[in-house]
């Protein structure tokens, strides 16, 4: 069972998806396209502690994990 996270302001949301579901993994990618097109950064856990960015959805990742895009002032 494959999982993204979506971190905001509010903490986080969890989208488990069955990486051998047809359908959950179109939606696992169309959500990860929606979250990018709107600004969030899109990681996968290579290790322990360790993220790599990646920029297209990849249906075998365990873990993708979204942040938000940093607002300063």
């Amino acid at each position: 069972m494959a999982i993204q996270i979506v971190m905001d302001r509010t903490g986080d949301s969890r989208h488990p998806f069955d990486s051998h579901d047809v359908e959950e993994v179109a939606k696992a990618e169309q959500r990860f396209y929606e979250l990018t097109r709107a600004g969030f950064t899109a990681a996968i856990r290579t290790g322990s502690g360790q993220t790599s960015q990646i920029r297209s959805f990849d249906p075998t990742a365990e873990e993708t994990l979204f942040f938000p895009r940093l607002v300063g002032g």
